[in-house]
């Protein structure tokens, strides 16, 4: 089992006020100096500074950056598939469905369209609310599972934004976690290596993998893409820094209860004339099966891990649940998010869900939920976020942010 633990220090359960953090280092990572006026720490980094090399006083400066999370978008396919329309699919109907899940409605991918369109499409609305042009853009990421191309969609998507001076872009696959380890990926990047402008894209066409005949998977999936830039922090005072804490985690073990693992399609055409690689090859191309889930196993295993992860995350930042604004959880079942904001005691009015609308859309459902907040005037800048995603891995994680 592999473990992230954050990018701060863990903190007394005295502390748990709500501070301003200080970004500091410790070891290979970051950390926040919690409890510790923003004033002294900035004087005394500047006293210690002075007596730095040249080169030591640039790393320090280099760490010391934060993040701001400062444009959202998103992008929709055109086709709309109703809880009726399965009905005439599969042995279902629009009440069994929204009971046990609380989706109504999802999207899904026409022949004409594509997800690269798509996501590029939402990078570009994150970009025009953030002011930001593509040849600002130093780094694109693509978090998919569902790429159009083996080796990733990512550049497609940096070379339709119009990113002439080629940044890096590159995919990042983690299922429904996948924006979540993208959010934290760029905060990194922007931290450690001095990068300004990141976009982070969650885009995913599950229906491309969905069995239509199984009626217990083929509800849940909905295609979709959204993305959020961040952006580089000038300043020392962290107090509106865009990442606080993350908790992220990964359980090979789980990986029974939800996959679409590769299959070969055999042929008995010969591989060769002279026959001297028969037996060594397959005898024809591979592709990924059907998405194979237990949808027991997980609903019992996100309602174990999410809230404890988030639990983590806001002790890792000094919290409180008190001190957060809004939930956004991957929107994968109403009775998943409901049952994480029970067991955090967070009220409903508080929680955000577009999940009726747009069923599981993976790696985009929360930079999705987190446009149509931003764009409604519900998220205000500001305001703290707690976020969680989990799914195939078996993935899971957290993160505070804020946003704007």
């Amino acid at each position: 089992m592999a473990n992230a633990s954050g990018l701060v220090a863990p903190t007394l359960p005295s502390f748990r006020r709500r501070f301003s953090p200080s970004l500091g280092v410790y070891r290979s990572g970051f950390w926040f100096c919690h409890g510790v006026s923003r004033r002294t720490v900035c004087s005394s980094a500047a006293q210690r500074a002075e007596k730095l090399s040249p080169a030591e006083s640039k790393a320090r400066r280099l760490v010391s950056k934060g993040c701001k999370l400062v444009g959202c978008g998103s992008a929709l396919p055109s086709i709309q598939i109703s809880n009726d329309n399965l009905s005439e699919i599969v042995d279902t109907n629009d009440e069994w469905i929204s009971v046990r899940t609380g989706i109504r409605n999802r999207r899904i991918l026409s022949r004409k369209e594509s997800l690269t369109a798509m996501a590029t499409e939402a990078a570009q609305k994150a970009l025009q609310m953030a002011k930001v042009e593509p040849n600002d853009v130093d780094l694109v990421l693509l978090c998919t599972s569902t790429p159009e191309d083996l080796f990733g969609s990512a550049p497609q998507i940096q070379k339709a934004l119009g990113c002439s001076h080629n940044p890096l872009a590159y995919d990042i696959t983690a299922a429904c976690s996948g924006f979540l380890l993208g959010l934290v990926s760029a905060a990194c990047y922007i931290r450690g290596g001095g990068f300004n402008n990141v976009l982070v894209i969650g885009a995913d066409a599950l229906s491309r993998y969905v069995d239509w005949t199984d009626r217990g998977s083929c509800i849940l999936f909905g295609d979709a893409a959204g993305a959020v830039l961040l952006q580089v922090w000038l300043s020392c005072d962290s107090e509106e820094d865009g990442l606080f804490a993350f908790d992220m985690h990964s359980d090979g073990e789980g990986q029974r209860h939800l996959k679409a693992g590769m299959k070969e399609n055999n042929t008995d055409q010969e591989l060769a004339t002279n026959g001297s690689l028969l037996g060594l090859l397959p005898k024809g191309s591979s592709s990924y099966s059907c998405i194979e889930m237990n949808g027991k196993e997980v609903f019992r295993f996100a309602v174990r891990v999410v809230p404890h992860s988030i639990e983590l995350a806001l002790e890792k930042a000094g919290l409180g649940v008190s001190s957060i604004d809004w939930l956004i959880l991957h929107q994968a079942n109403q009775r998943i998010i409901d049952a994480v904001a029970t067991r955090l005691e967070v009220p409903q009015e508080r929680v955000i869900s577009n999940l009726a609308n747009y069923g599981n859309t993976s790696a985009a459902s929360i930079p999705l939920a987190l446009d149509e907040a931003v764009r409604s005037g519900k998220v205000q800048a500001g305001d703290t976020i707690a976020t969680a995603g989990f799914g195939a891995g078996l993935t899971w994680g957290s993160a505070i942010v804020r946003w704007g």
